[in-house]
C-alpha cells in the first residue's frame, strides 16, 4: 500500500508539472492577431517612435485603448480599421499578452 502511495503521489506531482510547464508555454505563444500588431508597434519598449510600444503595457490600457478605436471614439490612421476585426475576447487576449511582453 506504501509504494501504492508514493506511486500515485509521483504521477500527480509529474502530471501537474507538465500540466503547468504546458500552460506557460501556451501563454508564451502569441494569441492570434497580435503578431500583426508588430507592423506599427515596436517590440522594444525603449525604442522612441510616434506609435506607442505595447510590451509591458497595462492590459486594461491596451484593450480600452484598442476598444475606443473599434468604437470610433479614438481617431487612428489605421488602428479604428484593424482593431474592428477583433472581438472582446481577442482585444482581452492580445492585451493580456503584450502586458506579459518585458
Amino acid at each position: 500500500l506504501r509504494n501504492l502511495q508514493m506511486h500515485v503521489t509521483r504521477l500527480t506531482a509529474t502530471v501537474a508539472l507538465t500540466l503547468f510547464t504546458g500552460v506557460v508555454v501556451r501563454a508564451a505563444e502569441a494569441p492570434p492577431g497580435a503578431a500583426a500588431c508588430s507592423g506599427c508597434h515596436a517590440a522594444n519598449p525603449r525604442i522612441e517612435t510616434p506609435v506607442p510600444p505595447l510590451a509591458g503595457r497595462p492590459a486594461a490600457d491596451i484593450a480600452s485603448q484598442m476598444i475606443a478605436f473599434r468604437a470610433g471614439q479614438r481617431p487612428g490612421t489605421i488602428m479604428d480599421r484593424i482593431a474592428k476585426g477583433f472581438s472582446d475576447e481577442e482585444i482581452q487576449a492580445i492585451a493580456v499578452w503584450y502586458a506579459a511582453q518585458k
